[in-house]
């Protein structure tokens, strides 16, 4: 496979790979590069969890979310996860749980977002970027399940989140507290 940088962003560099596929036909593929991401799952409490109004100027709209951010490598995941939570809701959280990684978009993206749910948080001051217009709100539990569900929510990683832990609530999975968590 050969690869070829054709542009390098603030955040992202985008490539296009040549390499033969099974029947020996060169094959062009467009990738965009990403150094990965984070997002958190802040539950308040067992009722309750943050969700972002986040103004997605990408997509023209402003939707739901989680918590989340891109990596700055070297940044460890778990490290980038503490860092985003104060960054975007205020909080900081006593307790950290790995749910897993996933591939947002794989037939394009290289991202590998790392999912983590934050609990015993602690409010304080939001530290927004100045491109970012979010408002953090307390939602119950099972309207946030019913907006995964019915299309309110259409933020992937959100629906993911949501999911997963809906999911695992009655097995938790113990991993490793983050960095500085």
């Amino acid at each position: 496979m050969t690869r070829t940088i054709v542009h390098v962003g603030r955040k992202i560099r985008v490539a296009i790979d040549e390499s033969l596929n099974d029947r020996g036909q060169l094959v062009r593929r467009d990738v965009v590069l990403h150094p990965g991401a984070v997002a958190i799952l802040p539950l308040v409490d067992d009722r309750h969890v943050c969700l972002l109004r986040n103004v997605r100027p990408n997509v023209g709209e402003t939707l739901w979310e989680i918590p989340a951010g891109t990596l700055e490598p070297p940044e460890p995941a778990d490290a980038a996860a503490v860092r985003e939570l104060a960054e975007e809701t205020g909080y900081t959280a006593a307790n950290w749980q790995k749910l897993g990684e996933f591939f947002p978009s794989p037939g394009v993206l290289s991202e590998r977002t790392h999912l983590y749910v934050a609990t015993g948080l602690t409010p304080g001051p939001q530290r927004l970027e100045d491109d970012e217009s979010i408002e953090a709100h307390v939602i119950p539990w099972d309207r946030a399940i019913a907006w995964a569900y019915d299309g309110t929510i259409r933020d992937a990683k959100t629906i993911v989140a949501l999911s997963w832990w809906q999911h695992r609530r009655s097995s938790p999975i113990t991993t490793p507290t983050p960095q500085g968590g």
